[in-house]
């Protein structure tokens, strides 16, 4: 993707509604995660936010997610499952 294309997609509403499915979808996973997972109170507490809030962790992750590579590749066309991974990757990485 060009940087303009990056940067439309980082604001783009329909890919930041994709975005905070697979937050949510995360997040359920993060709470009925073993507690002997390595950081699992800080995954636990972005969870719970993002249960809360879930419109605002899709804004704050958007612009990572984007500038993942299989993203890169994709743009908006990128499947849900590969966007899923996306979106792990890049909490993963903010955590």
């Amino acid at each position: 993707m060009t940087y303009i294309e990056s940067a439309n997609l980082m604001v783009d509403i329909e890919f930041r509604g994709r975005i905070k499915v697979g937050c949510l979808t995360f997040a359920n996973y993060i709470v009925g995660e073993d507690p002997a997972t390595p950081a699992h109170s800080t995954r636990v507490k972005w969870a719970q936010q993002t249960m809360l809030s879930p419109d605002s962790t899709a804004s704050q992750i958007q612009p990572t997610v984007v500038m993942d590579a299989a993203v890169q590749e994709a743009g908006a066309d990128i499947t849900d499952a590969a966007l899923q991974e996306a979106v792990e990757t890049s909490v993963n990485k903010l955590l």
